[in-house]
């Protein structure tokens, strides 16, 4: 979301109206996006699946206030939408709302109970960190998962305040009885079956003495030119040509998503939310239950990306799907 653009409410905007609103480029500056986290002074980020409600009321309210002829100005309303999205979160009232409703809300998660078990069952430690308060992951989990949910996990960490606890020290882990109530001891261990509240990764990695490698975390929030005679009728093959790539593209976007296409590529460019996807994890999946299809021992590999040099000879090796080495007399002339 620019803020300095016009809201169009639930109508898309045109192409050319935001190509038109970045200066005639597709590419947006830079001094807009500020950090690896897409909070720029003017531009928002919506990169997880946690920004569809907050995309779907911005629209909504935005809509109201252009049909009704209300004023208003973009960075407050944006600001106020925010806040009240905070509120509803940080007090509680989103999880009351759910909790009555566990159907309508929740799936069951027949998948990711078989891929937890599947987990113990190979003899690995599991732990839960979330945001969430212990009364409402307790419902959620067995309504998901089933009532012996905590079985499956060594540690369970709630209302964790992340991204903070990755980085703050201060905060020291507190213990919660069954009812969800703070008790009062000073934490030396984390122990199986026993429910914490706040801490820091750097005591979760001292208590347990998990490290590195062989710790595998789970997250769901979260970046042709053609050649040509410039006579009259090549320049009309050339609008030709190009009035079908547009065409094949729109088509392609709209397999995708018709609103946004892929979240993962803008034409043939990865999207920021692809490079920031990159950035920060070493495995991406649809859902968690895809690991269902590997070997828990499964070792998984980088794709090997070629270096601009190396990009003629991998495209056509990539178009053919062969992936041999280039002859050594092919790359002669790239050194």
């Amino acid at each position: 979301m620019h803020l300095k653009a016009k809201g169009k409410g639930l109508k898309p905007v045109p192409d050319e109206e935001v190509i038109e609103l970045y200066g005639g480029t597709q590419h947006i500056p830079l001094y807009q996006m500020s950090d690896f986290y897409g909070k720029g002074p003017s531009l928002k980020q919506f990169m997880d699946i946690f920004s569809l409600p907050e995309m779907t009321l911005l629209s909504s309210v935005i809509d109201y206030f252009i049909t009704h002829g209300i004023e208003f100005d973009q960075v407050h309303l944006y600001k106020d939408i925010s806040d009240a999205i905070r509120d509803v979160h940080v007090k509680g009232v989103m999880y009351k709302w759910i909790e009555k409703d566990l159907e309508q809300y929740i799936l069951h998660g027949d998948e990711i109970y078989a891929v937890l078990n599947r987990l113990v069952n190979h003899k690995k430690k599991l732990f839960l960190i979330t945001n969430s308060p212990f009364s409402f992951v307790d419902k959620g989990m067995k309504h998901m998962v089933g009532k012996n949910w905590r079985d499956l996990f060594d540690m369970v960490i709630v209302q964790a305040d992340k991204p903070n606890f990755f980085t703050d020290r201060r905060k020291p882990f507190r213990k919660l009885d069954d009812k969800g109530s703070l008790q009062w001891d000073k934490i030396n261990q984390l122990e199986k079956g026993k429910i914490y509240k706040e801490g820091n990764l750097f005591d979760f990695l001292r208590l347990t003495g998990w490290r590195g490698s062989k710790v595998l975390y789970f997250g769901d929030h979260l970046y042709s030119d053609l050649a040509m005679y410039q006579d009259a009728e090549s320049k009309q093959v050339l609008l030709e040509w190009m009035k079908e790539r547009q065409e094949i593209r729109s088509l392609t976007k709209n397999l995708f998503n018709p609103q946004f296409g892929s979240i993962f590529r803008t034409f043939h460019n990865p999207t920021y939310f692809s490079r920031r996807l990159v950035r920060f994890s070493d495995i991406y999946m649809a859902s968690i239950s895809c690991l269902l299809n590997y070997d828990v021992n499964f070792t998984f590999y980088p794709r090997r990306t070629p270096l601009q040099h190396e990009a003629p000879l991998w495209m056509d090796q990539l178009c053919t799907g062969c992936m041999k080495t280039p002859f050594l007399e092919e790359m002669v002339h790239i050194r």
